[in-house]
């Protein structure tokens, strides 16, 4: 017989990352593709434009919707699924232009609204200070 030491394995204390970095990226792939279709808000069907899309510059913009039965919501300040008055709406506005006089407004309004109430919320924005106001369109 052969007295010989057996030679003992030694106990690997190393974690295997590589499934978890698997996960992450099948997650990733999953969140880069269902996030463009979580836009949050007032559901309202858009006119339908050819436009090109305006450049944002990494800043989000104000976004003031009007639903077909002409309330106002607002992406600041809030709940942007909760209507607020023509007060509120210059008030949460002239807030946000005091303290960013370039930031970006957008007015999205419904397909079925009439023009008049778009009109009427892009004179309010004039009269609280803004220079520019985009419209959404699909």
């Amino acid at each position: 017989m052969d007295w010989r030491p057996r030679k003992q394995r030694k106990i690997n204390a190393e974690i295997n990352v590589v499934p978890y970095i698997e996960v992450m990226t099948v997650l990733l792939v999953i969140f880069m593709l269902t996030s463009p279709m979580l836009t949050q808000g007032v559901d309202v069907n858009l006119p339908q434009a050819g436009a090109e899309p305006v450049e944002t510059e990494d800043e989000e913009p104000l976004v003031l919707t009007v639903d077909r039965e002409g309330q106002y919501y607002i992406n600041v300040g809030g709940d942007d699924r909760v209507a607020i008055s023509r007060d509120e709406v210059a008030s949460r506005v002239g807030k946000v232009l005091a303290s960013a006089p370039q930031k970006m407004l957008l007015v999205r309004g419904d397909r079925d609204v009439s023009y008049d109430q778009v009109v009427q919320l892009m004179v309010l924005l004039q009269q609280v200070g803004a220079t520019s106001v985009g419209l959404v369109t699909e």
